[in-house]
């Protein structure tokens, strides 16, 4: 009983009050052993307020991405990895746990499966009447698989997208003296404003809710922010004149703001959003309301809401459409304001492509994307560290160098030390090996949590942004982020998750997430080169198998084999 009692009072310390959670630092275990601590300081580090949106209600980030279904069950969570053994393994259904096994020392410590229905059944509508009995959350991506790290998490992702965007369409990654037009500073959308300065442009962010707009200042994410849309395309004119970085936040609806920016002509180079367009109930703010009032009516009628939200989001796709008419260049940037539009009624929302084809697909091809750690220690000094080892690591990478220059200046840390980059296969395995020898030699404090956003070039079925247009047109084809999260767990992954939904909402993907410990053990490094070469090179192999000549050459190289391949039956 007392047993009982001193656990049960671990599990108050570290999550009785939801609104001041904060992951362990340090190298003291709380759990048996760090297969087993560091998902637990990773769930918790999701809840930190530093991190989440809003913790008191297991919000992440996402309007309703969630990293347990609620108090009862996080309280379990935590309970059961302080007591894991280290052959056993966790299940968590939709963020509740729901069973302990017996499985062996190299099995993941825990397996999480989020919002997976039934495909028929798979709606927003049987959805929310299946949370609203309790039986399922809404994981979103890195929120329900306990690897999300603020903001960061997809900073860089969108800093490669605009230099891609840039070579693509102005022969240079550098976007000194361009212009950004762009909306939401949510969890997301809230990397948009720095990953663009990073990349030399102006930037204009509408946003409509002040409360966001606050936290960007205070991160450094954003440099300027006003309520007056004069004032703030003075202020990029100028910028972008003197070739001169800046983001600039301007209090409003997108709504409201695109349509008038489109009627009177103002141009920008590049056009996106990233407002929560992918859940209209809950991410998407229609025209003519309040935050406050948003909720009312929320809540009071959201059969009303999700109608006006919907032809809100309508008005918004047709003055995108405006700007691609214009000569912008817009994109879609995967939160489903298209598919939303189509819903409202605007028959071409799809004329504009998304990011992925548009941008990111020949990284793809090469097993290239979000490679991200965390420091256990909560010591910046760790992530320093890594830092100072990937620059020599990869001197040629020149996108590489200028991120890891200018991330340790810009980057506001949320909750535990982190830092992403991106990279393909072969050059993970490299980075999680010389990570771990970092640990074992003492230079990094504690072990280090390696992972990766479920955006990634083998890891998501998602027709609205990883496989938008694929070339042999398997778009809707959801077998590969299984075979993904199955042979991570065979290779060996400390964590594995498969989600329905993410960032483009229920129907409309199927993604997988992975995280791998690096303790500085020759275990350890086995298991690094292991899944740091299966995550990747999967990604290649569904890319060689849709029949892009990139992937081909990157999985001759890299000496993968493909039974059906061209050269394999020659």
């Amino acid at each position: 009983m007392s047993i009982a009692r001193s656990a049960s009072a671990v599990v108050d310390e570290l999550c009785g009050d939801l609104s001041r959670i904060r992951a362990p630092r340090g190298v003291e275990l709380h759990a048996r052993a760090w297969a087993t601590e560091a998902p637990l300081r990773m769930l918790l580090n999701n809840l930190d307020p530093e991190v989440a949106e809003r913790p008191e209600d297991l919000v992440v980030y996402g309007g309703s991405g969630k990293a347990a279904r609620n108090p009862a069950a996080l309280r379990a969570i935590v309970g059961a990895l302080l007591e894991l053994g280290e052959d056993e393994t966790l299940l968590v259904q939709s963020g509740k746990p729901v069973g302990v096994f017996r499985t062996h020392a190299g099995a993941p410590r825990v397996l999480i499966a989020n919002s997976l229905l039934v495909p028929r059944w798979a709606n927003w509508e049987e959805f929310r009447r299946l949370e609203a009995l309790g039986l399922t959350m809404y994981g979103q991506m890195t929120a329900g698989s306990w690897i999300y790290i603020g903001s960061q998490g997809i900073l860089q992702g969108t800093y490669q997208t605009f230099a891609a965007a840039g070579e693509k369409h102005f022969g240079s990654a550098d976007l000194a003296g361009r212009t950004i037009l762009t909306a939401g500073l949510g969890g997301m959308g809230g990397a948009q404003p720095l990953a663009g300065t990073m990349a030399g442009a102006a930037v204009l962010c509408i946003e409509v809710d002040p409360t966001r707009i606050e936290r960007r200042l205070a991160t450094r994410y954003l440099d300027e922010s006003t309520d007056s849309l004069d004032d703030a395309l003075e202020r990029v004119r100028r910028a972008a004149a003197e070739k001169r970085a800046l983001s600039v936040g301007l209090l409003g609806n997108a709504a409201d703001v695109v349509p008038e920016l489109a009627r009177r002509g103002e141009h920008f180079d590049l056009v996106t959003d990233q407002t929560a367009a992918h859940d209209p109930l809950t991410g998407y703010i229609p025209s003519g309301l309040s935050v406050a009032d948003a909720a009312a009516l929320r809540s009071s009628d959201p059969d009303e809401y999700l109608r006006r939200a919907r032809a809100s989001i309508a008005q918004h796709v047709e003055a995108l459409l405006e700007y691609a008419r214009a000569g912008s260049h817009v994109f879609d940037y995967g939160n489903n304001l298209r598919g939303e539009a189509r819903e409202g009624g605007v028959e071409d929302a799809f004329s504009y492509p998304g990011f992925v084809p548009a941008y990111i697909r020949p990284l793809f091809c090469r097993g290239i994307g979000p490679f991200r750690w965390a420091a256990l220690s909560g010591d910046a000094e760790d992530i320093a560290a890594i830092d100072a080892v990937l620059r020599s690591l990869f001197p040629d990478d020149a996108l590489l160098q200028r991120w890891l220059e200018l991330a340790p200046e810009r980057v506001a840390f949320q909750g535990l030390p982190a830092r992403i980059c991106w990279l393909g296969l072969g050059d993970r395995a490299r980075a999680g090996l010389a990570i771990n020898e970092l640990v074992r030699s003492g230079e990094v404090r504690a072990p280090v949590v390696i992972g990766r956003d479920h955006l990634d070039s083998g890891s998501v079925a998602s027709p609205y942004r990883e496989t938008e247009a694929m070339q042999d047109g398997s778009d809707a084809i959801a077998d590969w982020p299984i075979l993904n999260a199955l042979l991570n767990v065979a290779a060996g992954a400390t964590w594995v998750s498969v989600h329905h939904g993410g960032g483009v909402g229920m129907g409309n993907s199927i993604h997988a997430g992975m995280v791998v410990v690096a303790d500085g053990s020759d275990d350890a490094a086995e298991r690094l080169e292991r899944v740091l070469t299966t995550d990747p090179g999967i990604g290649v192999m569904r890319h060689l198998d849709a029949g892009y000549a990139e992937a081909a050459a990157a999985a001759e190289g890299h000496g993968l084999e493909a039974p059906m391949s061209s050269a394999a039956q020659e």
